[in-house]
């Protein structure tokens, strides 16, 4: 089994503090989730997490004018600036304080940051190969100016569109206007006037106005004027910013929390603290509407370009908005777990992923687009586990609501409620592999509950442990039930035998969780002194045993006492569960590592970090011993008694609580794996954690992945390969070297998708064969991706299943042999093919149609009146030859019907 997953895709969660940001297109959404960017494509309806991740979560990210250069600044002031397009991170940097605003030029040359209330401004650094002078860049980040002038926090910046002045907001109650480089007779200008901190400044399009916008709801439009008497209308004073009108959004009691403004359009967006937002168009102030659109404050808002799209986020809700003004519809509306995950499973096919959480949702996530299909809400407590029908598309969840409910996914509703003669709440449960039975356990009871799906009763209550039910697992083939318990025994039941008595597994903890190899000869179960204990369904004799408290125990905590290695909380496996082909156990727990076990040596093949993020508690091996005071850790006192607000001096936390209460969150959240499991192919495997539902795969999409490459393959080098094997070919000339062939082994190592397209449509049909026949057995994995993906692409139909017929009669017996490895290859050159035999069936049923049609027709007979039905009529060449002989001799004719 391959072991190198990679981390992939990060769902579950959309967004959690920042600022949103649209691609210079227009097209993506740019969202900071904890310490990662999720990049959400709006228009092909697909999401993806970039590959690098801050150590701290993510203040401030900024995207330059090109869209090439995607800058993210962290809670600490440290910033890692990337290739946007290409997903590479290419260096790491610190502003040395907490940064509040950060702006690139219209120009692309320089970009602002505010640090706490100093401006700077620092050079953009040049991207490879995009810098004419030749000269290489050793310092990547140089400070081209260092300003001082607020008094406390600045909030926002705005350039000018000619990039040679700035619009700096502050929480000092004043905005100010600077130059990049000292102009003569510009002095900086300070505009005051607001009762409440600045929190948005704005030049107008064409630059001759300036919006700010306070906290209070006040809006004041500035130009540059002079003062005029109003008796004689002479100019008293000399010209300078001053007020020339006044607006207010009056929302009551409610705070403005972000703005936006769309210059080009005149359209101003304001987000309230109470979940409303107002569309203005200024300068006449007239409001377009407001509207509600989240339960909690809008943290953020954002245009597009063309100014059509509205994006919001709310961090307390974890909502991430899309909304289209003009329409008045949502483009995107997702929303992660409002509290933290319990459970996770992949639907049978591997194309959805189910989480169910403390919010009592249970949330259904497409795999491919990485989005949130449907949200079902009818549960009124915690939702503990879920599980699938291993047939159909039935999917059930446990909660501590005390109900059992089954859901249909094809037509998203719930069509079967189960609950238990007492009130009972549940954590575990077990679907029979036919979907006939539902087992449930639950902590308030000793007894294993179980009801028939078809009729909802219940059937029976197995009794024999003497302590809370933890966990449950089918076999496979429907014959055993698994079930662990704090008793420290696991019991094997036979749900459909006549006995349904068992003899206990005796050990020597707490039982945490229980799983079924999927041949189900093998039962694993997970204790919480750290042991993993393999049985013999069989004959119940133990085969093996791991002990991975060592390998699961990491990270400590900021108030911990102990060391990592020594601390008791993290030593156990909460979740285990089997690979596809059973050869090897992944397991995870109150801990920040994931780690998969060789059953049959007990080796630890490879460990998975879940988090470097150090905002959440658990993923420093070491503290820091300057965050350490005589008052407490640094990171646990109450700083929110020195906030300025009376409203943000509130503490609303319930004393002791770390999670599921109605009150404020605290600032600390533990990391932890909650739940995981593995896709049915084998190919990924997914992870709930404290972070988000983490998917971790085999890439086999990469942006740039050359293989065996060389100085010598360059794209001008395999086109002229092809010309010279174009050449070759149409002069008739015997290709000895095979060039075509050559060609073909060039651009696959160089891996650009655009070149392999243009060599495999130029190799001529008849020497397609060859070619294949002749490809280096290497490439074949690669070959049939790329064959698969063209046939769902191209319209090349008969070419290319010449491709594909030519490769399974050269190398049929090598996909045999390594149908392991070969299967995602396998089965997307399946699907491609059934789409073919899909599209054809369909093609063939509408001519079969038009035929029946046209045949129903009157037909053009001779004076003989002969006449043809459609049974005599089984090819197009008997229609032919029937219409030669409908005419007469002398050519005359008439019209009859048929009989």
């Amino acid at each position: 089994m391959k072991t190198d997953f990679k981390f992939s895709n990060l769902l579950g969660t959309v967004y959690r503090k920042g600022n949103l940001l649209f691609t210079p297109d227009g097209t993506c959404l740019l969202s900071p989730v904890g310490n990662r960017v999720t990049v959400f494509d709006l228009v092909h309806n697909t999401s993806y997490t970039l590959p690098f991740a801050h150590r701290t979560n993510i203040d401030r990210l900024e995207l330059s004018p090109r869209g090439n250069l995607l800058l993210t600044v962290d809670e600490n002031g440290r910033a890692i600036l990337t290739n946007f397009i290409r997903r590479i991170v290419i260096h790491n940097f610190s502003f040395k304080g907490r940064v509040s605003a950060l702006k690139f030029a219209p120009s692309g040359r320089f970009f602002a940051v505010g640090v706490g209330r100093r401006l700077q401004f620092w050079h953009t650094p040049s991207t490879p190969g995009t810098d004419n002078s030749g000269e290489i860049e050793f310092a990547p980040f140089a400070l081209h100016r260092d300003l001082a002038g607020h008094f406390d926090v600045i909030e926002h910046l705005e350039w000018s569109s000619d990039s040679r002045f700035l619009l700096t907001a502050s929480k000092d109650l004043t905005a100010r206007v600077w130059s990049l480089d000292p102009e003569e007779g510009f002095e900086p200008t300070t505009l005051a006037g607001h009762r409440q901190g600045v929190k948005a400044a704005y030049f107008s399009a064409d630059q001759e106005s300036i919006y700010t916008v306070s906290q209070d709801g006040a809006l004041f439009r500035w130009e540059y004027v002079s003062k005029q008497d109003p008796d004689t209308m002479e100019d008293i004073a000399d010209a300078q910013w001053r007020i020339v009108k006044k607006d207010y959004f009056l929302q009551n009691d409610a705070k403005v929390n972000c703005a936006a403004f769309h210059a080009p359009t005149n359209l101003l967006v304001v987000g309230f603290s109470n979940g409303l937002f107002g569309l203005y168009d200024l300068p006449e102030f007239n409001m377009i509407h407001v509207l509600s659109v989240s339960q909690s404050n809008i943290d953020n808002v954002t245009v597009n370009k063309s100014g059509e799209w509205l994006a919001f986020g709310s961090s307390k809700h974890g909502q991430l908005l899309v909304w289209e003004w003009q329409s008045e519809s949502y483009i995107l509306k997702q929303q992660g777990h409002l509290d933290s995950m319990n459970s996770l499973v992949y639907s049978p096919d591997g194309q959805k992923i189910v989480t169910t959480g403390d919010d009592g949702k249970v949330k259904v996530w497409d795999v491919k687009s990485g989005f949130c299909l449907v949200t079902f809400t009818e549960h009124t407590s915690g939702v503990t586990a879920c599980q699938f029908a291993k047939k159909g598309s039935v999917l059930f969840t446990a909660s501590l609501d005390g109900s059992i409910r089954a859901w249909d996914l094809i037509r998203y509703r719930n069509f079967r409620t189960f609950t238990a003669p007492s009130r009972l709440s549940f954590s575990s449960l077990a679907v029979d592999p036919s979907g006939e039975v539902v087992c449930a356990g639950s902590p308030d009871s000793f007894d294993i509950h179980v009801w028939s799906v078809q009729t909802g009763q219940l059937l029976d209550q197995l009794s024999g442990h003497e302590g809370p039910v933890s966990a449950l697992s089918f076999a496979a083939d429907g014959n055993h039930l698994a079930s662990g318990s704090w008793d420290r025994t696991v019991r094997l039941w036979s749900i459909f035998g006549r006995t349904q008595t068992s003899e206990p597994l005796q050990l020597v903890s707490d039982i945490l969780s229980v799983a079924f190899r999927t041949d189900g000869k093998q039962v694993a179960a997970s204790t919480l002194d750290g042991q993993l204990t393999f049985w013999s369904v069989d004959d119940a004799v133990q085969e093996a045993g791991i002990d991975g408290r060592r390998d699961v125990s990491g990270g400590r905590k900021i108030s911990g006492r102990q060391t990592a290695a020594n601390a008791a909380g993290t030593k156990s496996f909460n979740c285990i569960t089997y690979s596809a082909d059973g050869s090897c156990i992944l397991a995870a727990g109150n801990s920040k590592y994931i780690c998969l076990y060789e059953v049959r040596t007990g080796a630890l093949l490879k460990k998975y970090t879940v988090s470097v993020n150090t905002s959440l508690d658990g993923t420093q091996e070491f503290l820091n011993s300057r965050d350490l005071t005589e008052a407490g850790p640094r990171g646990l006192m109450d700083e929110t008694g020195e906030a300025s607000d009376l409203e943000d001096r509130i503490d609303r936390t319930l004393p002791g609580a770390k999670r599921g209460d109605a009150g404020a969150r605290t600032t600390r959240p533990e990391v932890r794996v909650t739940s995981v499991d593995f896709s049915p192919a084998g190919r990924s495997f997914c992870a709930a954690s404290t972070e988000g539902l983490l998917v971790y795969s085999l890439d086999t999409d990469f942006v740039f992945d050359p293989f065996d490459l060389d100085i010598s393959i360059t794209p001008s080098s395999i086109l002229a390969t092809l010309e010279a094997a174009k050449t070759a070919y149409a002069s008739g000339t015997r290709d000895d070297d095979n060039t075509f062939l050559k060609a073909f082994i060039m651009a696959f190592r160089l891996n650009e998708q655009k070149i392999l397209r243009a060599v495999h449509e130029a190799i001529p049909p008849p020497d397609v064969p060859f070619v294949v026949r002749t490809l280096p057995t290497v490439y074949l994995p690669r070959l049939l991706r790329f064959i698969a993906k063209a046939a769902e692409e191209t319209p090349h139909l008969e070419f290319n299943l010449i491709w594909i017929e030519s490769l399974f009669s050269s190398h049929g017996r090598y996909f045999k042999e390594n149908s392991g490895t070969f299967a995602p290859e396998l089965r997307s050159v399946q699907r491609a093919i059934d789409d073919i035999r899909e599209n054809l069936k369909r093609l063939t049923e509408k001519n079969a149609y038009d035929l029946n049609y046209l045949l129903s027709q009157p037909v053009l007979a001779g004076k003989g009146k002969k006449s043809l039905t459609l049974e005599t009529m089984e090819s197009n060449e008997m229609m032919a030859d029937a219409g030669e002989q409908l005419e007469d001799d002398d050519g005359e004719a008439e019209w009859i019907g048929l009989e």
